[in-house]
């Protein structure tokens, strides 16, 4: 019988959700002002109350009166691309096609052994087109594989579409032809960064940052690779190990429904739902509207499309919910979330729409009617509000309009979709509370929510910590929601301007300290 003692801790109240079909928040239970103890016993909460004895030696942590939480969930990562980050080249700062060949240039120079493979540019706002032949005159015999800063294209030269059996081409390989090529791309050029030990490391460093679990949306291989790769050591946290539209035969085959624990993983992985990618992104402007884009003249799609049509949509949702899976599908454009919720409605099936950086506020009470979840990352917000001034400036009071979710009582659920951004928690918060990532005021502030409806989309659901909770925990050397809004005060003045310092908040909740992150009663930070 596993057991631990956490002495002298403060309970954060935090609203949760309603189990089985998601409703309204289940408004935070009064927690007592003075600090309390909590008794962990086999991987669950199972006494929270001052001076607790639990009646046998068990080992005792003194939190200090530090702040307690439920642990915090990452809903939407690319974990195997997150973790080889670190190896690519960094187009991020890129300014042009012109400079990203050039840095390609200047790492060829380095003489790398094997392809050049980039990460992070964002095309959109580039004065010039990124073509194969920019990239052939610098590399005419190194593969190179430069990858969009939203995953949505890539570009490549001769060579590396020749090697990864790609027809060759002028222009980016987009949406469903590259996410098909991803897969070839990690077997024929992966390294260690991929190794159980890679993302064991990926798996610490979000522990720092109070992450206790992930959804995990990688592109190939599947839930599968998991027992491997937990056997190999990437145990420190739980994962839902997603599929993807081609994996989805085999996971019926096998019998696999969500939440369903994966063989070999002592319960700590286990299925998750769906992939389905509907439209494409803002920065590849593939993502499918109701309304052209601004700079239609320039797009082969003047609105974006969809990836799937109609039928082959509903049919998936069907063919998933019939076999007890849930369903992600990604929607960012308004014509796309409409589909996608015409297809949950007629099949009935269950999960969430990811993204909905665009939504028309009637589809948000569909939503909520439908008890579909809301699966955002707010981050995005902070790289994608001048592109989405630009090229939607029509519509920008649907854009990241989270406000909207949280008063239809839609159930939030925040991410990092990392690699496009960090994979930090704290920083999805802190967007959400101030939605600015510089200088400028708030962006849309009637958008904005408060530090604690940002922190209760962090923690799967749960409030309060309570007993009967699973013992994921994190102790921080600071209150969260010490910056927020006092209780009943306006959120936005009569002029439309938020009326607490929302910039303040943020900066609290970026810099958040984590003194102790818990996953199934083990201590996982600091080891």
């Amino acid at each position: 019988m596993a057991m631990m003692l956490l002495r002298d801790v403060r309970l954060v109240p935090l609203a949760a959700r309603r189990t089985g079909r998601w409703g309204a928040p289940v408004p935070p239970a009064p927690v007592a002002a003075d600090p309390v103890d909590v008794l962990v016993r086999d991987g669950l909460v199972v006494d929270v109350g001052p001076g607790l004895r639990p009646g046998v030696l068990a080992p005792t942590i003194d939190a200090g009166g530090r702040w307690l939480v439920p642990g915090l969930w990452d809903q939407h990562v690319h974990l195997g691309q997150w973790t080889v980050t670190a190896a690519r080249l960094d187009l991020s700062g890129a300014r042009s096609a012109e400079e990203a060949v050039r840095m390609v240039a200047e790492r060829i120079a380095e003489g790398p052994e094997g392809a050049v493979i980039g990460w992070g540019h964002r095309s959109a706002h580039w004065p010039d087109e990124p073509l194969v032949p920019l990239l052939d005159a610098v590399a005419p015999h190194t593969p190179v594989i430069l990858i969009s800063g939203d995953a949505h294209h890539a570009w490549m030269n001769t060579t590396a579409l020749m090697w990864l059996a790609l027809p060759v081409r002028e222009a980016v390989v987009r949406e469903a032809e590259w996410f098909r090529a991803y897969g070839r791309l990690m077997t024929m050029f992966g390294d260690d960064s991929t190794s159980p030990a890679a993302y064991r490391r990926t798996m610490e460093a979000s522990a720092e940052r109070g992450v206790v679990g992930l959804v995990d949306f990688e592109f190939g291989g599947g839930p599968g690779d998991w027992t491997d790769r937990y056997d190999g050591g990437a145990d420190l946290l739980r994962v839902r190990a997603a599929t993807y539209a081609d994996g989805l035969e085999d996971a019926i085959g096998a019998g696999l429904r969500t939440a369903d624990p994966l063989p070999g993983c002592d319960g700590m992985v286990t299925m998750g739902p769906l992939k389905i990618i509907s439209d494409g992104s803002l920065n590849t402007r593939t993502a499918w509207c109701c309304a052209p884009y601004a700079d239609a003249h320039r797009l082969e799609y003047p609105a974006g499309q969809p990836n799937l049509d109609y039928g082959e949509l509903r049919a998936l949702l069907a063919r998933a919910d019939a076999h007890g899976l849930e369903v992600a599908t990604h929607a960012i454009g308004d014509a796309a979330v409409e589909a996608a919720l015409r297809a949950y409605a007629e099949t009935g099936a269950a999960g969430a729409i990811e993204h909905a950086q665009l939504v028309a506020r009637a589809d948000v009470r569909r939503m909520a009617e439908l008890g579909l979840r809301a699966s955002v990352q707010p981050a995005h917000l902070l790289d994608d509000r001048d592109l989405t001034e630009r090229v939607w400036p029509d519509r920008t009071e649907g854009c990241f309009a989270w406000r909207w979710f949280a008063d239809a009582g839609v159930d939030l659920r925040f991410g990092s979709d990392a690699p496009v951004a960090p994979l930090d928690p704290w920083l999805a918060m802190a967007a959400a509370v101030h939605r600015s990532a510089d200088d400028r005021p708030v962006w849309h502030p009637e958008h904005t929510l408060t530090p604690a409806e940002a922190l209760a989309a962090s923690v799967d659901g749960l409030g309060t910590v309570a007993p009967g909770h699973p013992a994921d925990l994190v102790l921080l050397d600071a209150d969260p929601l010490a910056l927020g809004p006092a209780d009943g005060a306006p959120m936005v003045d009569d002029g439309g301007e938020v009326t607490w310092d929302t910039a303040a908040a943020a900066t609290a909740l970026r810099d958040m300290p984590v003194a102790l992150t818990m996953v199934d009663g083990r201590v996982v930070h600091p080891v």
